[in-house]
């Protein structure tokens, strides 16, 4: 993995604070240690989900799902996995509808995830599921020790499995929340976590990424009032849910309070695919209000391919340029000539990170840089990156109105 800026560095008083800061984190931040965490209880339990179990179901919502989602959807398009996996996480009844109509219930494995234990989303979803398929061994279950959900799940003999201390749902993708729904797909999660430890080392051990990563956060902080906005121009559909899993990591951690002011800060997420968003989005990044930056992700080896026929169409033959041209080629082509084009513009701020291919070993490389990043910067515009206030608001309102609903 490979990220280039084209911006300039920022001064390396800045910068060691905040490699100081980010290590003394580490002493009370869990999701540092997850790479290095054993695997073996998480893949000695996938042994005791039976062979006849087709389908994994995640009930869950927010960073309980998105994370296995962008990992899942990142590998599954070049991989044939051992089992499909389903995300409910919505209360929409015509989604719920339509996913329940795609899944074998007897066949079917649920994995019921909520930190706090009292998520409205999920356990809605809950019972409507479980009062179709009330069988406690087809549940498993994922929470905070001492949880609500834990003592529920007693109470039907179903197992529970525990989130590690001190990891937010948003940076939880690997831990067991991510881990063992993927690994009950086939996704060799031992990978997934080698491709994240790749990125701490080198962070921490004064490698390539230590640089890299402190100079763009450093940038981001110092420009945070004028380039509030900051987009993630991925070139692959692949890439289309670890977009997602972006934008509330990114979102959720950096939209606060300042600790030691009462200003709001924040930098605003957008997930873009190309080269579908060229034909939409660009236009604004563009030529618009100069309050943007843009990082592309491309793909060196999409493990695919396939090529443009070669055969000429009359009247278009100025398109036979296109002909025997790798669809993969061309794709990582038209992320060059827009990110080209941007740089031309001289004031909008741009770097590319180049992956190169689409594997574990890469999307836990790809997930433990943006997490490290997130936390950087979360330090640098001085917010606390690990709590969501803003979001707990809305839950108390909510329970308010059923509380009174009930009434």
């Amino acid at each position: 993995m490979i990220n280039k800026l084209y911006f300039p560095c920022s001064d390396n008083k800045t910068k060691q604070h905040a490699f100081e800061a980010i290590k003394a984190e580490q002493k009370h931040i869990g999701y540092y240690g997850l790479p290095e965490q054993d695997t073996s209880a998480i893949t000695n339990y996938c042994q005791k989900i039976p062979e006849t179990v087709e389908n994994i179901v995640v009930i869950g919502i927010g960073g309980s799902s998105l994370g296995a989602k962008a990992v899942y959807e990142f590998i599954r398009p070049v991989r044939t996995l051992t089992r499909r996996l389903f995300f409910f996480e919505s209360t929409d009844p015509v989604n719920l509808t339509a996913l329940l109509h795609d899944i074998v219930l007897d066949k079917t494995h649920f994995l019921v995830i909520s930190k706090s234990g009292t998520t409205v989303e999920t356990f809605a979803i809950y019972k409507y599921i479980y009062s179709l398929h009330n069988d406690p061994q087809s549940y498993t279950f994922i929470t905070d020790p001492g949880s609500p959900l834990e003592r529920y799940a007693h109470t039907i003999r179903a197992d529970v499995l525990h989130l590690p201390a001190n990891v937010g749902g948003r940076f939880s993708v690997l831990s067991t929340v991510g881990l063992l729904p993927l690994a009950l797909c086939g996704i060799d999660i031992h990978t997934l976590l080698k491709g994240a430890q790749s990125i701490k080392e080198s962070f921490f051990n004064a490698g390539y990424m230590q640089e890299t990563l402190l100079n763009k956060a450093a940038y981001y902080a110092k420009h945070h009032a004028q380039y509030h906005i900051n987009c993630l121009f991925a070139y692959s559909e692949s890439l289309k849910y670890f977009c997602e899993w972006y934008v509330q990591l990114w979102g959720e951690s950096l939209g606060k309070h300042q600790r030691h002011s009462a200003f709001h800060v924040g930098l605003t997420p957008i997930g873009l695919i190309g080269p579908k968003d060229q034909h939409s989005f660009l236009q604004l990044i563009m030529e618009g209000t100069r309050d943007k930056s843009v990082t592309f992700i491309k793909i060196e080896d999409f493990n695919d391919h396939t090529m443009i026929s070669d055969i000429s169409l009359p009247n278009l033959e100025i398109l036979d340029a296109l002909n025997g041209l790798p669809f993969e080629t061309l794709i990582n082509m038209q992320c060059d000539s827009v990110m080209e084009a941007l740089l031309n513009e001289k004031d909008i701020p741009v770097d590319v990170i180049t992956i190169p291919n689409t594997g574990e070993y890469t999307a836990g490389a790809l997930i433990f840089y943006y997490e490290l990043l997130t936390s950087l910067v979360g330090e640098l515009i001085d917010v606390n990156t690990y709590d969501q206030p803003g979001v707990e608001a809305g839950k108390i309102i909510l329970k308010e109105k059923l509380a009174a609903q009930k009434g």
